[in-house]
């Protein structure tokens, strides 16, 4: 892996490479350097939350392949989905895209202890779901073995056998929005109110459109698979758009056998 793009950052406490660039595999230690959350964000986790999405996409434009994303990462993608896990307080995800994907609670990672204790996070990240329906199975290990209790976000028409159920699975509910509708910034809002500034979504693209169109994205951290997949496959980003598109910078980018790894941010924040 090697930097093309110096991170231009200023909140980043590594410096940036120096001299031509060399191919090798970037520590753990260096890539959450790279990709730590700004340092203004409280130690004890209160404050102004930060929302980051990890997403893959081809290079025509596909967030998935036969209906998940996993055919089109790789091996360094994946330890950046890692290391990001292991720097966030939450995981928001759709409810869809967690049964696609056969979500599992997050795990502690050695790797990342002494880097969260430091900022008064618990060992691992908790799993927030958003659903309106609360169509989840609550036998799954997500909500029955996670190191830290799983979030069901939702709204407060959602029945309420549904909510006894998730409780009684030991999830924690979560009402951020009236009705069967979920409101993608007060699901934000909600989150921080519990100490989870540090959030990070992976979707789906149903779910991060949402987040977009709502204008609570702050970073996007998008991989670029150097493939081509044709077909219908659906975009990072899906459902309604914005009057005005929202400019981003790079903020960092890294490569790896032709896979581009990219951090942009908003302009304002």
């Amino acid at each position: 892996m090697r930097s093309l793009f110096p991170v231009t950052d200023l909140t980043r406490t590594a410096p940036a490479p120096s001299g031509p660039p060399i191919d090798r595999e970037w520590s753990l230690d260096e890539l959450a350097d790279a990709y730590a959350y700004p340092p203004d964000l409280r130690a004890d986790g209160a404050g102004t939350p930060w929302l980051r999405a990890n997403m893959v996409s081809t290079l025509d434009g596909a967030a998935q392949h036969d209906g998940r994303s996993q055919g089109i990462s790789c091996a360094a993608d994946m330890r950046i989905f890692g290391t990001l896990r292991g720097l966030a307080d939450v995981v928001i995800a759709g409810a869809e895209t967690v049964r696609l994907e056969g979500y599992r609670p997050a795990r502690a990672r050695e790797a990342f202890a002494a880097r969260r204790a430091a900022a008064g996070q618990g060992p691992a990240p908790a799993v927030a779901v958003v659903t309106g329906s609360m169509d989840l199975d609550f036998s799954l290990p997500l909500f029955t073995e996670p190191l830290v209790p799983t979030l069901v976000v939702t709204g407060a028409g959602v029945p309420s056998d549904r909510i006894a159920a998730a409780r009684k699975a030991g999830a924690e509910v979560v009402i951020a929005g009236e009705g069967g509708r979920v409101d993608p910034a007060r699901v934000v809002r909600e989150l921080a109110d519990r100490g989870l500034t540090r959030q990070l979504t992976e979707g789906g693209p149903r779910l991060l459109g949402q987040f977009v169109a709502a204008g609570v994205l702050d970073e996007l951290c998008l991989t670029v698979s150097p493939m081509l997949t044709a077909g219908d496959a659906q975009r990072i980003a899906g459902g309604p758009g914005v009057a005005v598109p929202e400019r981003f910078f790079l903020a960092s980018l890294l490569e790896e056998a032709g896979f581009l790894f990219t951090r942009y941010r908003r302009t304002d924040r």
